[in-house]
């Protein structure tokens, strides 16, 4: 065990909400510290995300506090030991110490207790072990302090039990590697995730499509999603066949572009080749609709770029739209775009930047001064007309415009004799 004033001069955590639910918890006989990711941030140099606080308060004395504080405590999951205060618009998470008496799968009988130590044994890794108190002073009872100065990811204590514990812990350490760690992943935690592979059937879609989006968009995202191919690991998850090197392309191509990492790009571009698979992906993550709207589209016809037709590209552009027209430019460009065809992808990639679709300027109005009479026949020379349009590249002349009304009206008179 360690004790170490490493964070005495962290704002975050002298003033501000911190310092104030830190110091309403740590009187008379009780203490407050902030536990997890926020130390693991602080220590790493990062901004410390959300600040989550435990207390050897037992929840309804968290409660009692907080209103004669005249601070708002929410019963979040006060069976559980976790209170919300809110304070200035912002939530501060508190949990009561926890030590548990029994483990099964990802459920755990728990009993409220005022041991530090346990409570740090019974968390995932040992850069999640740490908890700091208001004075900056971060305590370390699982070597979680050598391990993120290292930017090593590694499970407390046993990681096979670790993981029985709660089988989404496989995803999470491979995340947290993307995310914090470097190097290869710690092989001892990486064997046990192999071996534990068979547990991710248990966990629900809603749970995985959680932490493989986070995957997805962490700075080490390919070589961690490179590590689950080669143990196995996908295939529970995905269902079907894996590319990592075009998400290895993706991602280049995000950071050449100055993109914000996408996770649904990445997935796309990790698992869909065709339509069909981005409905499995989506089933099987259960993505939201927007999530899986996005993935049908970037899968359908994405080979169709590989012509490295610009006129082609800006019919494509005028039905899908920039965003969708964008996504499934980079796919076609993870899966076909080798070095030499970079300067050619990047053109068509950014044919937005430079060319506006124009409307299609053909209305009702002028078929029916052609004689065509409202009803089915003018939603289908409309259509007729729109694609004319398009195959001959968008011209707005008058003369262009009319001879197109008038093909389309003579077609669908023709078709329409009996």
């Amino acid at each position: 065990m360690s004790a170490e004033p490493l964070l005495a001069h962290a704002p975050w955590l002298t003033a501000g909400g911190t310092a104030r639910v830190l110091e309403l918890l740590s009187t008379d006989g009780e203490e407050a510290r902030v536990v997890g990711g926020a130390v693991r941030n602080a220590l790493l140099g990062l901004l410390p995300g959300d600040i989550d606080i435990a207390t050897t308060a037992l929840p309804d004395e968290v409660m009692r506090r907080a209103k004669s504080a005249g601070i708002k405590g929410v019963p979040t999951g006060i069976d559980h030991g976790t209170v919300t205060l809110v304070i200035d618009g912002h939530p501060y998470e508190v949990t009561t110490l926890r030590e548990d008496t029994e483990t099964f799968g990802r459920k755990a009988r728990v009993a409220f207790g005022r041991d530090w130590v346990k409570d740090a044994e019974r968390r995932d890794f040992t850069m999640n072990g740490l908890s700091v108190d208001a004075d900056g002073v971060v305590y370390d009872y699982v070597g979680g302090i050598a391990d993120a100065r290292a930017r090593r990811v590694r499970f407390i204590g046993d990681p096979g039990q670790r993981i029985a514990e709660d089988y989404l812990r496989i995803l999470r350490f491979f995340r947290i590697h993307a995310a914090f760690g470097a190097g290869e992943p710690d092989r001892e935690g990486y064997l046990a995730c192999i071996r534990g592979r068979a547990g991710l059937a248990s966990l629900s879609a809603e749970r995985m499509r959680m932490e493989m989006l986070k995957l997805l968009v962490a700075g080490g995202a390919a070589a961690a999603v490179m590590a689950m191919a080669e143990g196995g690991l996908l295939q529970v998850l995905i269902g079907g066949v894996v590319y990592t090197g075009p998400l290895s392309t993706m991602i280049a191509i995000e950071r050449e572009l100055g993109l914000a990492p996408s996770s649904t790009r990445r997935l796309a571009a990790l698992s869909v080749a065709v339509t069909e698979d981005a409905k499995r992906v989506a089933a099987r993550l259960r993505l939201s609709n927007a999530e899986a709207k996005a993935l049908d589209s970037m899968g359908h016809r994405w080979w169709r770029f590989a012509r490295n037709d610009e006129a082609n590209a800006r019919r494509l552009l005028y039905r899908l739209g920039a965003e969708r027209y964008h996504d499934r430019v980079l796919l076609g460009w993870a899966r076909n775009g080798g070095d030499d065809s970079w300067p050619r992808w990047r053109a068509l990639a950014e044919l937005p930047q430079r060319w506006t679709a124009p409307k299609f300027p053909l209305k009702a109005a002028d078929f029916i001064a052609r004689g065509l009479a409202e009803g089915p026949a003018l939603g289908r020379v409309l259509t007729l007309a729109e694609d004319a349009w398009l195959a001959a590249d968008f011209p707005l002349g008058e003369a262009a415009l009319a001879a197109i009304a008038d093909q389309a009206v003579a077609r669908v008179s023709r078709d329409e004799k009996p």
